[in-house]
């Protein structure tokens, strides 16, 4: 991989972090906040997953001949617009009950219409599919084992998430966890 495959993979994700930012001031108090070790450890492997998945190859050159685009490539730059736009629709959703680690807001609501009618977990979700389409024009196995450390992170998140949602909203959430997927929509 290149550093222009690199930077294909990067400016999408840079535009949704922008706008990831700039949402962030519109969220409500938080009540409860994860631990640190907890984030911590729900971080590492998104950190080295990314890592492995946008690094560029060093013996790669700015001049190199494999500098251009293949159509598992193309579809890769697809996939990421898809999954990164899909996981704009849930944060946009979600509105006020949104942050970055797993918490509890002041007031916080069951949100169960738009994407979260298809899977409880919409950002999560689309981050995912965006991360495979980084995979995809990685074209690298390190690729792989980037997207299986990002998504045993989130998996993580997941399972902590639920525990909180499930203790503060009781058996509204649990009916949810029976009705919607987490996830991927009827599988997972």
């Amino acid at each position: 991989m290149t550093i222009y495959h690199s930077i294909a993979i990067l400016l999408p994700w840079a535009a949704w972090l922008a706008y990831w930012m700039k949402a962030s001031s519109w969220a409500k108090q938080t009540v409860k906040r994860e631990d640190r070790l907890s984030r911590t450890l729900q971080s590492i492997p998104l950190i080295v997953g990314c890592l492995l998945i946008v690094w560029p190859d060093a013996s790669a050159s700015w001049n190199s001949a494999n500098a251009g685009f293949d159509l598992r490539q193309w579809l890769g730059l697809a996939v990421v617009v898809a999954g990164l736009s899909f996981s704009v629709w849930g944060r946009r959703h979600l509105g006020s009950n949104w942050s970055v680690s797993v918490t509890l807001k002041d007031g916080h609501e069951l949100v169960r219409s738009g994407p979260y009618a298809l899977v409880r977990h919409p950002i999560y979700s689309g981050c995912l599919l965006a991360i495979a389409g980084s995979a995809l024009v990685c074209a690298e196995p390190r690729g792989v084992i980037g997207f299986a450390l990002i998504f045993a992170s989130l998996a993580y998140k997941v399972r902590v998430e639920e525990r909180w949602l499930s203790e503060y909203f009781g058996d509204p959430y649990r009916t949810y966890r029976r009705e919607v997927r987490a996830l991927v929509p009827w599988l997972y």
